[in-house]
């Protein structure tokens, strides 16, 4: 168990995803950063999709009550075990009594507490995630608050040795230089009513930089750009919507959609963005900009493959580490 000694609202329990529900108007929720979630929680010896800590709102304290396996990922923080500075992207046992402290990103929006084990909270429709919209799953269907005791579902010894165990994913370190230009490369693939609108502006979209505005939360982010407009006015039905879902309402000015979105909407949707690449727009924070490349379905289902096969890879070289050790 680990107690909350200073937290925020946005801080909440996610895991990878309430997945098979958005016929029934319940959005996936879930991480925004599945690859930070899925790293920390193999380094931990958990499966990628096990429920943690998303941190949006720092500093972040928590004090362990027992001895436990734990693995920080995702924004690039300063994270301290007690007075011991952590390395990013890696995994130590707490012990009993001790407090981490993880303080406000360098780089990134969103950094990840994985626990050994799991976060110990009851599954709604399959996942442990919260949906804040509908205020159930995660921890009393809320934001995490100072006071609040978390549990976990067991810490069955992984052989962790007190040096720990990292991992850095591929083209991390670029996406770092990305952030520190301000300016995030996000692919795309073209949306059922892309041809709906103009060369004009189909090229605006595909040369220009979009800023993330303040309207921008686990629902989706609005962007302000070049305005994109239709060939000529369109009427739609509201119809099926997933993370990544680019719309542009009636201003011309993009939509994207992400963990939270929305399951249906009327407005034309200009492109998706590739599920490999989400995980940038859960770590892109406001007043960041985004350069979109529009690519095709065959390097999206590629990418999402490498992105696997790497995972694989991590997941068994951790498993060998960890038994040598």
């Amino acid at each position: 168990m680990i107690d909350i000694l200073s937290t925020g609202a946005p801080n909440l329990i996610q895991d990878a995803g309430r997945r098979g529900h958005l016929g029934f108007g319940v959005s996936r929720s879930g991480a925004m950063d599945a690859l930070a979630l899925a790293v920390g929680n193999s380094l931990v010896g958990n499966d990628p999709a096990e429920a943690a800590v998303e941190i949006s709102l720092f500093p972040f304290r928590v004090r362990f009550q027992k001895d436990l396996d734990f693995a920080v990922t995702g924004a690039d923080c300063v994270a301290r075990l007690d007075e011991a500075v952590l390395a990013p992207w890696w995994s130590r046992t707490a012990r009993s009594g001790q407090t981490l402290v993880i303080e406000r990103p360098r780089r990134g929006a969103r950094a990840y507490l994985c626990l050994a084990g799991g976060v110990d909270v009851e599954q709604v429709m399959g996942s442990r995630s919260t949906d804040l919209k509908g205020a159930f799953g995660g921890f009393e269907g809320r934001g995490l608050k100072r006071g609040d005791a978390l549990k976990v579902r067991g810490n069955v010894s992984r052989g962790v040795r007190e040096s720990g165990l990292g991992a850095v994913p591929q083209g991390l370190a670029s996406f770092w230089d990305e952030l520190v230009s301000g300016v995030v490369s996000i692919r795309v693939v073209p949306a059922a009513e892309y041809q709906n609108f103009s060369e004009e502006a189909k090229k605006a979209f595909a040369t220009t930089e979009y800023e993330i505005t303040p309207e921008a939360n686990r629902v989706g982010y609005r962007l302000n750009g070049a305005n994109l407009p239709l060939t000529s006015p369109l009427e739609l039905l509201s119809h099926g919507i997933v993370p990544g879902t680019i719309q542009v309402p009636p201003s011309g000015q993009p939509i994207i959609q992400l963990a939270e979105a929305n399951t249906c909407g009327g407005y034309p949707k200009i492109a998706t963005v590739i599920e490999s690449d989400l995980w940038k727009l859960g770590q892109a924070p406001v007043g960041c900009r985004i350069r979109f490349t529009v690519t095709d379905i065959d390097e999206a289902v590629t990418s999402l493959g490498n992105r696997a096969a790497e995972m694989t890879k991590l997941r068994q070289t951790l498993a060998l580490m960890s038994h040598r050790g």
